[in-house]
């Protein structure tokens, strides 16, 4: 059968009718509608007020923190002493050289290079960030710094 317009229909269960109140006592549904007798809750509108009661006193009771969470992830710091120990001259320092050496846990976050300790040898960096005393201690080494 070729598929058109006039013979799309929806899938098995994907429409349910709504129940239909107020119309007669040989329904089901009538005189009442399914909403009991009188009062507050058998109008329109009116049912609400004591949702929350049951947690007020755990609200209440539960402590404003101050503060904020930031949704960018934190820098991992490494340091100009942590990389003479760890590199040898002419190396690349990149985010996966650095977690192979153990001096970051997770190559997806930023790196920054900080100018803690001193930088006798030439580095070729890639994909880090660095404080501007440790860029100058780089260059001033004769490292190499890629963007």
């Amino acid at each position: 059968m070729k598929l058109g317009l006039h013979n799309l229909y929806p899938g098995v269960g994907s429409k349910k009718t709504s129940k239909r109140v107020g119309r007669g006592n040989a329904s089901g549904k009538g005189t009442t509608a399914g909403r009991g007798v009188k009062g507050q809750k058998a109008r329109t509108g009116g049912r609400g007020g004591l949702k929350l009661m049951g947690m007020r006193d755990l609200m209440l009771s539960t402590p404003k923190l101050p503060g904020f969470t930031s949704f960018y992830p934190q820098n991992q710091v490494v340091k100009l002493s942590d990389l003479e120990k760890n590199f040898k001259a002419g190396e690349i320092v990149n985010p996966s050289t650095l977690k192979a050496k153990k001096l970051i846990v997770d190559s997806q976050k930023p790196i920054k290079i900080l100018s803690t300790g001193e930088l006798s040898k030439k580095l070729s960096f890639e994909g880090c960030l660095f404080s501007q005393s440790a860029k100058a201690k780089i260059e001033s080494v004769g490292g190499e710094i890629k963007e």
